[in-house]
This record gives structure tokens, sequence and C-alpha cells, in this order.
């Protein structure tokens, strides 16, 4: 795999089954107010007065520094375990409840926690009260490693979505998964870096991510867990942890990568609407044999975009919208992060001299 990670590995966050805790059940009400936490049930109310009665614990959401408790309280209810058997293997993971009727709930994971089940096999969906449920599979989407279940329970309390495109390097997160199969496991951290091109998978069905890196402590079993920004919003699905063992096994070592909530959702939308995906062509195919930096154009797609744009064989990519592209995986990733029917702009080393810019509009083809 192709990585800017000097001899460090990239692997999916594939869990361990371990006997799970339980965590506390709150409501959905948005942050930056004062609400008070009952002692019993640890539901949250919204405080009118800022003060809480003996049976209730004054919380503060929001404010200039994260408040992780507050957040905790809030948001766990809203993500899930997940466990998986099936006759390829078994393992755990973790979701995040996105929608949901008064029959039904949708939960957003990783493609590859339920990947052993796609075709046999159960699935089971813990809450953070204890209940389990059965989910099926609405649809999955290999390439950005997003999948989304089904399960039969509804009026559930849903994930408050943030905006992945408005975050900074050094903003304070927190992630809440099932790590090694231990529900409702909260961590805390900053985002490390934004636009970090990851891959992970196998050759030929690798899932590439414009990751956001954190440092936030994330291991095998978060995968499909929330990052969260400072509200509470998710703002990325925790997919990936680098790793310094050979074979990509090892725990936490700070560096963690999670799919933005912005990309996620397109495809999470697509999932529930049609059970398919969709993802956006550039229309060109790479020269693996060139070394040096950026991304070499060996040939374009007839009637694709960067045809219809004049951009010439044999160009170097050199950034797209601003971002630099240092080889092939950086500029699949970059351009994945966009819906199809949008328009980039393209910087390339010319084969004749020179440099220019082009503006190219992203076609649209299948997903796996």
């Amino acid at each position: 795999m192709k990585s800017s990670l000097a001899k460090l590995s990239v692997g999916f966050l594939l869990g361990a089954t371990v006997v799970g805790g339980v965590a506390t059940a709150a409501t959905s009400e948005p942050l930056g107010t004062k609400a008070c936490v009952d002692k019993r049930t640890q539901v949250l109310y919204l405080s009118s007065n800022g003060t809480c009665p003996a049976t209730r614990t004054l919380v503060t959401l929001g404010g200039s520094t994260i408040d992780v408790k507050s957040i905790a309280a809030l948001v766990t209810p809203s993500v899930v375990s997940i466990k998986v058997t099936s006759i390829n293997g078994s393992g755990t993971g973790s979701g995040s409840i996105y929608k949901s009727s008064a029959t039904t709930s949708f939960i957003i994971t990783n493609s590859h926690v339920i990947e052993n089940a796609a075709t046999t096999g159960t699935i089971l969906v813990e809450l953070s009260n204890g209940d389990t449920f059965p989910a099926t599979i609405v649809g999955r989407d290999s390439t950005y490693d997003i999948a989304v279940l089904k399960v039969e329970k509804g009026n559930l309390p849903i994930i408050s979505i943030g905006d992945s495109s408005k975050i900074s390097v050094g903003e304070a997160v927190v992630a809440i998964g099932s790590p090694l199969g231990l529900a409702s496991t909260v961590t805390s951290g900053i985002v490390s870096a934004l636009n970090r091109p990851v891959t992970a998978g196998t050759l030929g069905t690798e899932s590439f991510v414009n990751a956001i890196q954190t440092d936030a402590a994330i291991n095998p079993g978060n995968s499909g867990g929330a990052l969260l920004d400072a509200s509470g919003r998710i703002i990325g699905v925790n997919s990936a942890i680098a790793s310094l063992s050979n074979d990509g096994t090892s725990g936490n070592i700070g560096l963690g990568f999670s799919i933005p909530i912005n990309e996620a959702k397109r495809v999470v939308d697509e999932l529930i609407l049609t059970g398919k995906s969709t993802r956006p062509v550039l229309g060109i195919f790479f020269d693996t044999t060139y070394t040096g930096t950026g991304a070499k154009i060996l040939r374009l797609s007839p009637g694709d975009g960067a045809e219809n744009a004049g951009i010439p064989a044999g160009s170097v990519i050199r950034s797209i919208d601003g971002v630099k592209i240092a080889d092939p995986v950086g500029a699949i990733v970059r351009i994945r992060s966009y819906a199809p029917g949008s328009t980039v702009t393209v910087v390339v080393d010319l084969p004749t001299g020179g440099q220019k810019s082009f503006k190219v509009l992203l076609g649209s083809a299948p997903s796996n």
C-alpha cells in the first residue's frame, strides 16, 4: 500500500469479541447550554435557569473547552455495538444511529465491519442500554468503507450531524465506540491532520479515504464509531489505524483515521434511498511506473471530464482544488471526496513544459 506514513501500515479496525459494558441513556438535545443529567436514569434535560434539582447533576454543554463528560452523556445512546457471526469469521465493530422512524432505524458503520455477513451470517446491534436487535444490510460501499444497517426498532436517539469541512487541525475531538468489544468507550484528543490520503484493505478492493487524522485513542473494534466535535456532532466515521507491526494488528499508537462525515453522508443517503451508491469520475488512468512527485496521467478515458477539459495525456497532476498531490493514491482519494457532478480545479505540469490549471466536471459511476 502506498502511504506517506514511513514504516507504518494502515489497517481496518477489526474488533475482537470481548464482554462489553452498558453505558447510560440520554436524549438528543443540542449542545451550547446548561443541562441536568438525572442521577438515576442519566437522561439529559435542559436547564432553564442554570440550576438543577438534587436528583440531577448540572453539566455545561459547549463552551471554550471541550466537555467530554457532557458529550459522552449526550451521544453515547446514539452509538451502538455491532457483532457479526458467519462461516467466514466473526468480529465486533461500532455504529451510529443515523435515522429513526416509529418502527425502523438506520445505522452507519464501516463496510469492513459487516463484510463477513454480506452473503451469510448474522448481525446483532447492541444499544447502550444493553438491548440487542438483529440487523440487516441496507447497502454497503467498500470503496468508501461505508455501510448502512437497519433494525426493526424505532424512536431511537439519532446522532447529530456536523460539518467536516469546517474542522481545523488542533481542534478537540471525542471518539465513541466499542474497542475490543468494550461497549460505549469514550476517548478524546485532537484533529492531527486533514486530507490525509489513506488506503486500507486488500489489493483490488481497497478503500480510499480522504481522512481526518486524530490522536484520540481508537483501537480494533472502534470501526464505524463516531468521531465528534466539541458540540457533540459527528464529523467522522472511525475506520482505520496505523500500526508498527507487519500484520497491522497492534493497538492505538496515536494515529487513527476517520472518514469525513460530509463524504460519508452522501454515500449513506444513496444507500438508504436505493441500496447502491455512486462515485465521482475524473476520467484518467495513471502511469504506475512514474516515480516522481505527483500523479502522472498515462491515458484519458474518452468522453469523460479530464478529456473534455482538455488535459493532455502525459501531464502530471500537482494539485486538486489547492491540495497538493504527492502520488496517484492522493489523487484518487482527493477526487473521491467530491460528489459526482462537482467541478474541481486540477493543476498539472504539461508534457510540453509549463503548468496549467483546468476546470473539470466530474462524472459518475456505480461504486462497489
